[in-house]
């Protein structure tokens, strides 16, 4: 996947282009990178991840491609209390399926979200998962399991094919 395909995968969940976002388990930062082609200057966007020396690398990419956009990096584990300000948006792309025991987590991601704030999600569309992916979970399976956590208005944005469990989807579901 290149940056055309990541921003694809978040645009329709975009609400609130001026506000605070967070993308937690940023990894590599090709989100955080979407997400700031896709906010304004006067943004703020939360990048965490585990790996400080990740985080270093994402920092280094973002001052060169988007120089102008306002972001705090956080080296903690998002399964963990966070110290965030309400969320206009959060992203959780290709990290969820790292937490075997998603509730806890999902309880605490909808604190962080202000009402009707968009929780945006990116995962294999697979409920089958492998030594890379370990817990990953269908659209199907989200739709239910945002249900039973506390989300509602759950919908697809964007679906594609992918080389590695097949495809990958983006799914936006709201706090309750």
């Amino acid at each position: 996947m290149d940056h055309i395909d990541h921003l694809k995968l978040i645009r329709g969940g975009i609400i609130e282009p001026n506000g605070v976002w967070a993308d937690l388990g940023s990894g590599g930062g090709a989100f955080t990178l979407a997400l700031a082609d896709l906010v304004t200057d006067q943004a703020q966007i939360y990048s965490i991840d585990r790996d400080a020396s990740i985080l270093k690398q994402q920092h280094d990419a973002m001052r060169h491609q988007f120089p102008t956009r306002n972001i705090t990096y956080q080296t903690a584990d998002f399964t963990q209390k966070l110290d965030l300000p309400p969320l206009d948006g959060l992203i959780m792309a290709n990290s969820l399926h790292f937490v075997r025991n998603k509730p806890p987590v999902l309880e605490l991601v909808r604190g962080y979200l202000k009402p009707g704030a968009p929780l945006i999600i990116v995962e294999y569309n697979t409920d089958k998962g492998n030594t890379w992916v370990p817990f990953p979970f269908s659209f199907e399976t989200w739709r239910t399991m945002a249900n039973k956590n506390g989300f509602k208005d759950t919908r697809q944005l964007h679906m594609r094919s992918s080389r590695f469990l097949d495809a990958i989807y983006s799914a936006v579901s709201i706090p309750v």
